[in-house]
């Protein structure tokens, strides 16, 4: 497991790391992925462990309210470490989307050997809320599909970039260039 290694530094960090200012604006590509309401934990649920600004998962992707994100994190003896802060707001090119971190992905007594906190191809792995709650689960499986792909995202976006509101499967899964 990589992260038994001596020196190991996952994806996130490393970006974490290059940033010339932790507060200002910085692009990077991730690898983002989507949860819903059916393949939540608990399913059939919109549960979250780190609420910010909601309750539970949700949003319309605006600035003042965007859209649940799950990130990595570790457990090292009874402490949970979030590969991004709580409350870290993200902006999602493809999707038109600001997100803010609430939640967090991968599950057991080891989740920093997961996908979650690990990444994809060198690439810090992001997991954003796409609704679904009104949807079955085949059409919220086929909308997480859709949107799965490495994307750039802005850590600490300005607020004033475009925006396509809605839930994500509730707005139709769209994607858009750049």
């Amino acid at each position: 497991m990589a992260e038994s290694k001596p020196g190991y530094r996952s994806p996130a960090s490393i970006v974490l790391a290059r940033m010339p200012n932790p507060r200002q604006a910085h692009r990077f590509e991730v690898f983002l992925t989507g949860y819903s309401y059916w393949d939540n934990t608990p399913p059939g649920s919109a549960a979250i462990s780190k609420p910010v600004i909601h309750n539970r998962a949700g949003g319309v992707g605006t600035y003042n309210n965007p859209i649940t994100i799950a990130v990595g994190h570790v457990i090292e003896g009874r402490r949970q470490t979030l590969d991004f802060k709580p409350g870290t707001r993200f902006y999602i090119e493809r999707l038109r989307k600001y997100a803010i971190v609430e939640d967090v992905c991968g599950d057991g007594h080891r989740p920093q050997d997961g996908p979650c906190h690990t990444g994809y191809q060198g690439r810090p792995w992001l997991d954003i809320y796409i609704g679904g709650e009104r949807a079955n689960a085949s059409i919220t499986t086929q909308c997480a599909r859709s949107i799965t792909a490495f994307q750039h995202v802005i850590i600490n976006p300005r607020r004033d970039y475009p925006v396509h509101r809605g839930a994500i499967v509730d707005s139709g899964c769209n994607t858009f260039s750049g």
